[in-house]
């Protein structure tokens, strides 16, 4: 059902976008625009994980400066049937955490230390498989195109006002600057729809990666509060990469409206608690418990670390 409301989604922005450019200038106009902004795109398509990654200061770490993470990264990229991942920590205080990449081959995984401080293993976990599952939708790819189809809109827009339309918009100058104001914000409004779909599929996904859907149902809690009390001025800075954190690092948005790029917290939890009782893992609170057998989850039957310790060296969890 996700993917076919991302495919409504989409046709609904290409269909905006054709009669715009049709109302504009024609075949013509609507042919040029749609070049020079896939032109634009295309650019960012190869370019955006590097581009993102330096945005927020990422620095790249593997099995020696960060054992017990990468090894956790790398249980669950197993469990999704996927390449290793780069992997990344960002050395920020707010609980957070994206996946960026054009294909699998080519995918990164990024957490906050301020995710790896405040959360369980097991909470990290649930994360990490949620990122891993936008990976294996090929969440990267969707939210590109519908980049360059927002772009274009916006690019005709512009167009308008210089152009003044053609014979073909029946309301004449007026009908321009409506096109203006309206067709941005539309395209807008379906892009943050289509984030907003993907976010529930990446997390139905990730509790099937992790065995676990209360993992990430915890997690998901506890980044909600530490987003609306920890500021992140890298985000703030970049508030266009917003919608590749697994929760909008701009505010504790609460309200599940047309112009959030995520789905209200409590939603997603509710759906995840809803895997948890139709049978998908323990679906209790004690998955998060040490007693539990160390054989479940991406910590195998390793004894799993905890992300407390005051005393560890340097990296995560030592």
């Amino acid at each position: 059902m996700n993917y076919i409301r991302t495919a409504m989604l989409l046709a609904a922005m290409t269909a905006l976008f054709m009669g715009i450019g049709f109302m504009i200038g024609g075949q013509s106009g609507m042919m040029i625009a749609l070049a020079i902004a896939a032109a634009m795109n295309l650019f960012s398509y190869w370019n955006a994980d590097k581009m993102v990654l330096r945005m927020h200061h990422a620095k790249e770490v593997d099995e020696r400066s960060a054992p017990d993470f990468y090894r956790m990264v790398q249980r669950l990229a197993q469990n999704a049937d996927l390449p290793m991942p780069k992997v990344y920590i960002i050395n920020n205080p707010q609980p957070n955490a994206f996946a960026t990449g054009r294909n699998p081959q080519n995918a990164a995984v990024a957490a906050t230390t301020g995710l790896l401080d405040m959360l369980t293993p097991e909470e990290v976990a649930g994360v990490m498989a949620h990122e891993l599952a936008h990976v294996k939708n090929h969440d990267t790819l969707i939210m590109t195109i519908t980049a360059t189809i927002a772009g274009a809109i916006s690019m005709l827009a512009n167009f308008a006002f210089f152009f003044g339309g053609n014979r073909n918009n029946p309301l004449g100058f007026v009908g321009v600057i409506l096109m203006m104001i309206v067709a941005p914000m539309a395209a807008m409004i379906v892009q943050m729809a289509i984030s907003r779909t993907r976010e529930y599929a990446a997390d139905r996904m990730g509790a099937q990666i992790c065995g676990e859907p209360m993992w990430l149902a915890s997690a998901l809690a506890k980044i909600s509060g530490g987003v609306a009390r920890i500021h992140n001025p890298d985000a703030e800075a970049n508030p266009a990469t917003a919608h590749m954190f697994i929760m909008n690092p701009l505010s504790g948005e609460r309200m599940d409206n047309l112009f959030s790029t995520h789905p209200n917290t409590q939603n997603r939890i509710d759906e995840l608690r809803k895997l948890a009782q139709s049978g998908m893992g323990t679906g209790g609170g004690s998955s998060f418990s040490q007693t539990q057998a160390a054989s479940s989850g991406p910590w195998g039957g390793q004894p799993r670390p905890s992300a407390r310790q005051p005393e560890r060296p340097k990296g995560p969890w030592g």
